[in-house]
């Protein structure tokens, strides 16, 4: 599956790039509630959650569908306009109509777009069942939160935006005034990228791990990111928001419900991962014969003629295991002389998991 942006005519001024406290929000609460997943992270959200008040954790549990699996729209900034700085949610969330907060959150509520209407959910029985029977094949809170909705929305939308606006003295009022001024110059980078090389060059630069260009066939130049769900955006009918993030890292985030503008929020100074690398590296541990020449060199360096006599192996042999290891960056090589010693890279081996975990969140 993949989001596809298609290029044919979009210009740098298709893409704003925003810096947006609402969205970084977002990336917070979901490290908080998903620390697990973060595991750069988990200290602080440790921390947070352990001096926070309990009108605060509840609301944590309650509303995490909002920002867990599929993140609520509302987070994001193009619903009226782009959106303001402070800490505090945006006017424009206290101006949503409530038949769109309504719409917005049946999707978080039932993790997804696909086969879903709830354009009328307030006035139409059957998308009502329809979010009953979604978010009931969903862990809790996603029912609880899809029946408060149903019950009364509009107290639901006061209840979501006191939880927002109580998390500014809990702890994102001293956290914002610290990364603004680094999602700022991020935001500065990505527009001198768009000024200087062009949409393509500047959206694979968000995400060199999960982006490729493609063009086929004579058909349209396209930038393509590697995700779970399928969407093609065009920029020559709608803009694309291009929002940093900092807490958000791996994941970039793709929003691109119909009538809105579409949304990339993207990570900041990630480490770039590839899964394929990670796969390869794995797959080179599955050969017995490699695996026993790992546990001699992770022990200590040898020769290739130590490694030959130790494994009943030829040295051509060796040679031929060590510079495929070399090459995926699992083994470091030792010059002493006239000697030449092969070490196993025990940093390199325990990244293996982290970055098949980091990966797979893109």
């Amino acid at each position: 599956m993949s989001v596809v942006i298609v290029l044919e005519g979009a210009v740098p001024g298709r893409f704003p790039v925003v810096v947006s406290p609402l969205a970084e929000l977002a990336a917070c609460l979901h490290v908080l509630t998903e620390h697990a997943h973060h595991a750069d992270r988990a200290p602080w959200a440790e921390e947070v959650i352990r001096t926070a008040p309990p009108a605060f954790r509840a609301g944590l549990r309650r509303f995490a569908p909002l920002w867990t699996a599929l993140r609520w729209r509302g987070f994001y900034t193009g619903l009226e306009g782009t959106g303001g700085g402070g800490t505090a949610p945006a006017p424009t969330l206290t101006r949503l109509p409530l038949d769109q907060f309504a719409e917005l959150t049946a999707y978080s509520c039932a993790s997804g777009y696909h086969g879903f209407t709830f354009d009328r959910l307030r006035h139409e029985p059957d998308q009502a069942a329809a979010l009953r029977h979604a978010a009931s094949g969903l862990p809790e809170p996603h029912l609880g939160l899809a029946e408060d909705l149903l019950r009364d929305p509009e107290a639901l939308r006061a209840d979501v935006l006191g939880f927002l606006d109580l998390c500014r003295p809990v702890f994102f009022g001293a956290l914002w005034a610290e990364t603004e001024p680094f999602l700022t110059r991020a935001a500065h980078r990505v527009r001198q990228r768009l000024a200087d090389d062009g949409p393509a060059a500047a959206l694979l630069s968000l995400s060199p791990s999960s982006a490729r260009l493609a063009e086929s066939g004579g058909g349209p130049l396209r930038v393509i990111f590697d995700k779970v769900h399928h969407a093609v955006i065009t920029p020559l009918r709608t803009p694309v928001l291009l929002i940093p993030t900092r807490f958000g890292a791996p994941h970039l985030v793709v929003k691109n419900e119909p009538g809105l503008p579409a949304v990339v929020h993207f990570p900041v100074d990630t480490r770039v991962v590839g899964v394929t690398l990670a796969r390869r590296r794995m797959l080179a541990l599955t050969d017995p014969r490699r695996v026993r020449l790992c546990r001699l060199i992770a022990r200590q360096s040898m020769t290739t003629a130590d490694l030959a006599d130790r494994l009943s192996m030829t040295r051509p042999q060796v040679s031929r295991h060590l510079r495929t290891l070399r090459d995926l960056g699992l083994v470091r090589v030792e010059r002493h002389g006239r000697y030449v010693h092969y070490g196993l890279d025990l940093a390199a081996v325990e990244d293996i998991g982290r970055d098949v975990a980091t990966a797979l969140q893109f």
